[in-house]
């Protein structure tokens, strides 16, 4: 039976991986022609791919979910729905602030963050450990960069996980996410009003100040660079720790790994094994061939990142979660153009989350049964994982 591919399926987004096996198999190159795209599985074809921005677009942005995909994607998803010139110069404003060195710096300030959330927990020793850790950080580091004040950012968050989550049987945007993106782009419009009058030393007062030839950013482009900001710089991260947390759990041996100071390995297989972004999704701009398929011009094609990391081509056993495989070549944070701009802030974030974990916690368990799933339309992780720890 040929293989079916539909990435809204329940049983694909609880456990994609056989799935994306099936595809490296026999389509490596899928026509999914009900729901209008193609799917590109192989890591070789995968990585080609990002790395050639000219044939395969962002124009229309890295989502299916036909509520946010077409030539309006980036008014809510800013420059990650652009491409050159448009998108370097648009990426340039915000780089700075997330480039290698400046991150470096944020390494006090993120400690303290972490402990202040992390103390209570450990001191009761019972915890969940996404609400009451992974999705604390994350967005309280990226609000001290945008200066969302303390007492919003919880509402925040939620805005923005509600826009995002697609809930198991939804195939688009569903009305509560929508809801949801309405009242946060209404809280950010608010936000940049307040900074236009009284600037600051944050990112929004940096993006109104900002001049890209000659004039200033509309608001709706600072707008929407503060929604894929706070989206790109929650989710993701909270994905992240979570998915280290549980995986670490799952495979009592690689957690003996990770806690003997080997916290730089614990994140860069989990991105690997089970990384937060799935997918990224391009237009082609002509007619080509992949791996001896045709493809037609203006295809919709996901690039399957999380596919990538587990083909036996680029990787030794890839469904082994090991801790200490080389991981250099994984893709969970893109290649090329758009490779993620967060992404040494989000390594940064998880490395004293999980270092200070691994400096506390002797052993740790996970209720399996209460923990809670989540998905968007791009992403997959965890909304809860209650956990039991014993201290050091």
């Amino acid at each position: 039976m040929p293989v079916e591919f539909d990435p809204y399926s329940d049983v694909f987004r609880v456990d994609p991986y056989p799935t994306y096996a099936k595809l490296q198999q026999e389509a490596p190159v899928y026509r999914n022609a009900k729901l209008g795209f193609w799917a590109i599985s192989r890591y070789r074809d995968v990585t080609a791919a990002l790395r050639d921005p000219t044939r395969f677009s962002s124009i229309n942005g890295p989502l299916l979910d036909p509520a946010m995909w077409g030539p309006g994607a980036h008014k809510v998803l800013s420059f990650s729905a652009m491409d050159a010139p448009r998108h370097t110069v648009m990426r340039a404003l915000a780089a700075p602030v997330f480039g290698p060195a400046k991150v470096a710096t944020l390494e006090p300030e993120i400690t303290r963050i972490t402990r202040s959330h992390l103390a209570p927990a450990l001191e009761r020793g019972s915890f969940d450990f996404v609400t009451d850790l992974a999705a604390k950080v994350p967005m309280d580091v990226i609000s001290e960069l945008l200066g969302v004040p303390p007492g919003e950012r919880e509402r925040t968050r939620e805005l923005a996980n509600l826009a995002a989550d697609r809930p198991l049987g939804s195939r688009d945007v569903p009305p509560e996410g929508a809801a949801a993106l309405m009242e946060l782009v209404e809280y950010l419009r608010g936000l940049i009003d307040e900074r236009q009058r009284r600037p600051r030393e944050d990112l929004t007062s940096a993006l109104i100040a900002a001049r890209i030839e000659g004039r200033p950013l509309t608001e709706e482009e600072v707008t929407a660079c503060l929604v894929l900001l706070i989206a790109a710089g929650n989710e993701t991260t909270t994905r992240l720790l979570a998915a280290a947390w549980y995986w670490a759990w799952r495979n009592p041996d690689q957690r003996a790994v990770a806690f003997s100071h080997r916290t730089d390995d614990w994140i860069s297989e989990t991105l690997r094994y089970d990384g937060p972004v799935q997918y990224v999704l391009r237009t082609t701009t002509q007619e080509m061939e992949v791996a001896d398929t045709a493809m037609p011009q203006g295809a919709r094609v996901m690039l399957l990142l999380a596919a990538a990391n587990r083909d036996p081509d680029a990787f030794t056993a890839p469904d082994r979660y090991d801790l200490t495989r080389d991981t250099r070549r994984a893709i969970a944070f893109g290649l090329g153009p758009h490779f993620c701009l967060g992404a040494p802030l989000a390594r940064l974030e998880a490395r004293v989350v999980l270092g200070e974990l691994a400096a506390q916690v002797r052993d740790y368990d996970i209720d399996a049964g209460r923990a809670q799933p989540v998905f968007t339309t791009n992403t997959r992780g965890f909304s809860s994982l209650p956990t039991t720890v014993k201290l050091r």
